[in-house]
């Protein structure tokens, strides 16, 4: 427990962004939940995490001055779009998509150089993010470079908190999701028969998805895959180029690269976290947060919690996976969990096919991301 006041902190002070596990960690010592006027209320450790995630009524997630569909909802109206949102992350889907997700990895693998420094973020994880949930709803490749570029603006506009820019990044956003639409709808029976396509004939209350909540949910599955699938990517590979001991076990036992992704990116997480606003007084960690509070669950923390998991960095393969909030929990657990896992299992056991081993380079350090971010923005390797 902490002292009877919240501690104050700056999320965006350069210290802190340098190395954000490592300032979470150091906060976390001192009180599970601390404030700062960027993110409100800020949860810090496992089991008050729980309590937040597991009490919708007075955590809302209704937090965002835009349509946000589902997870930007609270039951009951939660619960209709979440129905939607599920029937695209089934076993069936996944199992169907996993040998066009292979051929993209595998694709962006040939291509690698070996036995020279790249950086793995520029060459492999943001391509390879961007072509398979490209490849998942059916997008032209044309999209590939307009949605990178789109994704490191929001990224920028989102960490300066830059109102216009963010709300401008938005509206080029939608822009190439209702383009896609139109054109679904011009070519009638002959659209593409794909996921994009599908979702124009899905329904909630009798009625047919609009425009506004169609564009709402792709921005959700796309905004929400790419940057952290991309980071995911770089966190993994960092690991098995700096733990030559699992890269080896996983290489002789590739039935446990799934659960090994699970746990790698629970020490060193992929999306730094996220919001709730409060309906109510509640209390959390011993303090009282008022009504109508941004609280902002630190999923690069919670998942740290020495009281839960010990050492933190130590990567072991028999956790309790209940314990791993990496997807979130409750009734807003990530819909795309099954996606995600499907595309990072499918790109590690390609990669430890592909070669023989990853290493750092000498004198060349990675750099690590900013919030929003996580993982890398630069992380140079060679790969044999």
């Amino acid at each position: 427990m902490c002292a009877t006041s919240i501690p104050n902190w700056d999320p965006r002070d350069p210290e802190v962004l340098e190395d954000q596990i490592s300032a979470y960690d150091g906060l976390r010592a001192q009180c599970p939940i601390v404030h700062s006027e960027f993110l409100g209320y800020s949860i810090l450790g496992h089991a008050d995490a729980l309590r937040v995630l597991n009490d919708p009524d007075i955590f809302s997630n209704a937090v965002s001055h835009r349509l946000t569909v589902p997870n930007g909802m609270d039951p009951p109206e939660h619960t209709e779009y979440r129905a939607i949102n599920d029937k695209y992350f089934t076993d069936e889907l996944m199992d169907k998509f996993e040998p066009v997700c292979r051929k993209i990895a595998v694709g962006l693998l040939d291509a690698l150089p070996r036995g020279r420094a790249i950086d793995i973020i520029e060459s492999l994880a943001e391509l390879y993010a961007l072509r398979v949930q490209s490849a998942f709803l059916g997008w032209p490749a044309s999209l590939e470079e307009p949605l990178r570029a789109w994704t490191e603006k929001n990224r920028v506009a989102t960490l300066a908190q830059d109102r216009p820019a963010m709300k401008a990044i938005a509206v080029e956003f939608d822009g190439y999701i209702r383009r896609l639409l139109a054109e679904r709808r011009a070519a009638g029976q002959a659209a593409p028969q794909d996921l994009t396509t599908r979702l124009l004939k899905e329904q909630v209350y009798g009625r047919p998805l609009t425009d506004m909540e169609l564009i709402s949910l792709l921005r959700n599955w796309t905004v929400g895959e790419l940057g952290t699938i991309a980071a995911s990517v770089g966190i993994l590979i960092h690991q098995l180029a700096t733990n030559p001991e699992l890269a080896s076990r996983l290489r002789g036992e590739p039935g446990l690269i799934g659960v090994a992704n699970d746990e790698v990116l629970r020490a060193h997480a992929p999306l730094i976290a996220n919001r709730r606003i409060t309906t109510g007084g509640a209390e959390v960690a011993g303090h009282r947060i008022p009504e109508n509070q941004r609280v902002t669950v630190v999923w690069a923390s919670a998942n740290r919690d020495e009281t839960v998991f010990g050492d933190p960095d130590e990567i072991r393969l028999d956790r309790d996976p209940a314990l791993n909030l990496l997807y979130g929990a409750g009734i807003h657990y990530c819909p795309g969990a099954p996606l995600a896992r499907l595309e990072l299992r499918v790109l590690v056991e390609e990669l430890l096919t592909h070669t023989t081993s990853i290493s750092q380079v000498a004198g060349m350090a990675p750099v690590n991301a900013h919030y929003p971010g996580s993982g890398f923005a630069s992380l140079p390797l060679v790969l044999r």
